[in-house]
């Protein structure tokens, strides 16, 4: 992944952060004995979700620019430069 830039993107982070926030208030929620807090946690989980999306289609996520995404050469092998 390293070669890639995945991930390396504020929509990337955004959503991860947002969505880890949500993943541990819901396991406190759980200890807790708290369903109603635990619910509301996996509703940030899926929020950390939409804001990654929502940035992202806003221009803030990877560009498709990058050479992982580029078509390869018809008849090479895959990853070769062409």
């Amino acid at each position: 992944m390293a070669g890639s830039s995945h991930g390396h993107t504020p929509a990337a982070w955004t959503g991860v952060i947002i969505a880890f926030i949500g993943f541990c208030a819901g396991g406190a929620f759980m200890v807790m004995a708290q369903p109603v807090g635990f619910w509301v946690s996996m509703g940030i989980v899926l929020l950390g979700g939409v804001v990654g999306g929502v940035m992202r289609l806003m221009g803030m996520g990877q560009k498709n620019e990058h050479p992982v995404h580029q078509v390869a050469v018809k008849g090479a092998p895959a990853g070769a430069k062409g």
